[in-house]
């Protein structure tokens, strides 16, 4: 199991490569949600979005042979754009997995980047299964967009720059799709800082990760109990095993949004704050504003995941 000590050596990994993203005080959002809120603008991260932290970490970590194989992923796009990326800088191959409704801005990125792109399925499970099948078949090295202890350990370092900028944070909110992103937010801040609380942020209508801890292990979601969600990186219907073990030790709580929710939380991150924000990136946002994270009076940072999208998708969302 990965610890503190790996989320430090990621960061001094991808250091240089990486932007040291700002962390922004909102007196508009800290006056709506009765909060002193922050936003962490991984929407300004190298690629749009935090996921060049733990596709890099992983990356740099590969053996000579490894890349030269190549490496293999699925991605709703913004890892495939990180692990493409990642894979440029490094010198390697890249083969994407990506869902046949991707935004063809995301399949774009990739591409620009030096990938070869796959289109599978609509869900995360659909393409990572894919991915793993071309990892097999090829030889390439598998980098899985969530479930890896190298890319959390990666997503972690997002959690130690917000405690270098702002010590005295409350609490860390952050969007929750296969969880790689909260499980290395919260092992990094609790083992730095145990008194911040940290809080994921799931679709209301695809709660994958609260539904594996009423079950007490990873269990995905069937039937009408999954939809998919205009937040379309937080799409899967289960958490990573890894993601779950961690999350279980150091998450203190998790909510839901609604879809209308999140669409206006893109919104008010537009008009208010003159941020552009994909919905996966705006749930934090949107959880803030109603109950139980409203009205603390806390100092919440919000984690601003990511912002790539086409402008037809943001001006249809907005219409």
């Amino acid at each position: 199991m990965i610890g503190l000590k790996e989320v430090r050596a990621a960061a001094e990994r991808i250091s240089g490569h990486i932007h040291h993203t700002p962390l922004i005080y909102s007196r508009s959002l800290s006056q709506m949600s009765g909060n002193e809120v922050y936003l962490k603008c991984e929407n300004l991260q190298k690629t749009g979005s935090f996921k060049i932290r733990g596709a890099l970490n992983a990356v740099l970590q590969l053996t000579a042979e490894e890349r030269t194989r190549g490496v293999v992923t699925g991605s709703s796009g913004n890892h495939g754009q990180a692990l493409a990326y990642a894979a440029r800088l490094a010198g390697a191959r890249a083969v994407v997995v990506l869902p046949e409704n991707v935004s063809q801005a995301k399949r774009a990125a990739c591409t620009a980047y030096g990938s070869e792109t796959v289109l599978c399925g609509l869900t995360a499970e659909e393409r990572l299964a894919h991915a793993a099948q071309l990892a097999r078949t090829a030889g390439l090295t598998m980098v899985h967009s969530f479930d890896d202890e190298q890319v959390i350990a990666g997503q972690g370092t997002a959690s130690l720059e917000i405690l270098a900028d702002l010590p005295e944070v409350d609490y860390i909110v952050a969007p929750v799709g296969g969880g790689g992103l909260l499980a290395g937010l919260s092992l990094a801040a609790k083992t730095s800082s145990p008194a911040v609380k940290v809080v994921g942020v799931e679709p209301l209508c695809s709660p994958r990760l609260r539904y594996s801890r009423q079950q007490g292990m990873v269990s995905e979601l069937t039937g009408d109990a999954w939809r998919p969600s205009v937040a379309d990186g937080l799409r899967s219907k289960r958490p990573g095993v890894f993601t779950f073990s961690i999350t279980q030790r150091y998450v203190d709580d998790l909510v839901t949004v609604g879809e209308d929710d999140i669409v206006a939380a893109l919104r008010l991150l537009l008009e208010r704050t003159k941020l552009l924000a994909e919905p996966s990136g705006s749930v934090s946002v949107a959880a803030v504003l109603q109950a139980p994270l409203a009205g603390l009076g806390k100092k919440v940072v919000c984690l601003v995941s990511g912002g790539n999208m086409e402008l037809a998708q943001l001006a249809r969302l907005l219409a």
